[in-house]
């Protein structure tokens, strides 16, 4: 089956995603504000569900059509083929957002979607009622400036949620957010990735995730795979075809330290269950020791921002601190992402390039320093 298919991201990384997806195949690819369009049949949902690092999830365009009344939503909502998605005994939980539309009762809307799918499956089905009993299919829906966008949730858990990280320290870094970081700071194959304030792991693992080709999404499932229109087959065959892609043997290398001792077990623990542990290091330090031994290095560090852990001039006092540990050096790359915009001041020199982006609402800037 063919299909109109959307990846919802992180603001600022629409780029990232459409790219990501162009090259695995997907046809089609429109980036918008905080989302990726794209076609695609079954090979390519399922292999965007497996493969993607920096999208949210993927869902399926169901229907778009334009909604001033409940009448309106009604008819537009029931003129889909739900029966290509729905079987009899499927259950199909509606949620959505509605803003700028003269339809803004969500609760109102989500009873309408609902029963209009469900007055178009018992006419199809020739039923009273459903028993919603079998597999999940989970509606979601968004209303802007009356436009309504009516999809089909393929992943379930967000794609940010690899299966590594079942436990994690304060304020964790989104998977989604330090994949992104990653890219954004050029590793390669004999890369040496270094993170002084490490936490529980999260941007070494993307690093050599990304350093050895795995598929972020190889080890978890996905709501997807139970729904009846989808051949098994090809999440076998996605999933081998991932598998196959794995670089081994590379020199690629991540360390790692914090001054936490249980972020440091977590950050192991993460990265076992990831599968990467062997070309991970970790240890206990202070990042004012931080002090790297290898010719070349990238430095890629989320430090507590001062609006979640620390006060601003904690924060501040610890961005003097990493610049000093940080000095411009021949064959050194540093990345830090922060939302104050007075980081260069205390980091004591200006980035050579800055990136926005946004770490769940909080507007950061990642600063690269590569001269």
């Amino acid at each position: 089956m063919q299909y109109r298919l959307v990846a919802p991201c992180l603001f600022g990384l629409e780029a990232l995603v459409a790219g990501e997806l162009k090259a695995l195949g997907a046809a089609d690819v429109l980036a918008e504000n905080g989302r990726v369009l794209f076609s695609g049949d079954d090979s390519i949902l399922a292999r965007a569900n497996i493969c993607s690092r920096y999208a949210e999830r993927i869902l399926i365009l169901a229907g778009e059509f334009e909604a001033l009344s409940f009448t309106n939503l009604f008819d537009g909502v029931k003129a889909i083929p739900w029966e290509r998605y729905i079987g009899k005994t499927d259950a199909f939980p509606v949620k959505g957002w509605s803003r700028d539309s003269q339809l803004h009762s969500i609760p109102d809307c989500q009873s309408i979607i609902k029963k209009a799918i469900v007055n178009r499956l018992c006419q199809h089905y020739h039923l009273n009622w459903l028993e919603e009993t079998g597999a999940t299919c989970r509606i979601s829906f968004s209303i802007f400036k009356n436009k309504v966008c009516v999809m089909i949730d393929t992943s379930g858990d967000g794609l940010h949620k690899r299966g590594y990280r079942r436990n994690a320290n304060d304020a964790p870094l989104k998977e989604t957010l330090a994949a992104a970081m990653v890219y954004l700071a050029h590793i390669y194959d004999d890369s040496t990735v270094y993170d002084p304030m490490c936490g529980s792991g999260t941007i070494l693992i993307e690093a050599a995730l990304m350093a050895r080709n795995i598929a972020p999404g190889i080890r978890r499932g996905f709501a997807a795979e139970k729904f009846g229109f989808i051949p098994s087959a090809v999440w076998q065959q996605e999933r081998s075809r991932a598998m196959s892609e794995i670089k081994n043997n590379i020199p690629f290398k991540a360390v790692g330290s914090d001054i936490d001792p249980q972020s440091i077990a977590l950050a192991m623990e993460n990265a076992k269950k990831a599968g990467v542990d062997g070309c991970i290091s970790v240890s206990l330090a202070d990042v004012k020791d931080f002090a790297p031994t290898t010719e070349r290095g990238v430095v890629i560090t989320n430090p507590p921002y001062g609006e979640r852990l620390l006060d601003i001039k904690s924060a501040e006092a610890l961005y003097k601190v990493l610049g000093s540990v940080c000095p411009s050096k021949k064959g050194y790359k540093y990345n830090v992402i922060s939302s104050d915009d007075n980081f260069e001041t205390c980091f004591g020199r200006p980035a050579d390039k800055r990136r926005k982006l946004y770490n769940g609402s909080i507007r950061c800037q990642l600063y690269m320093y590569f001269r």
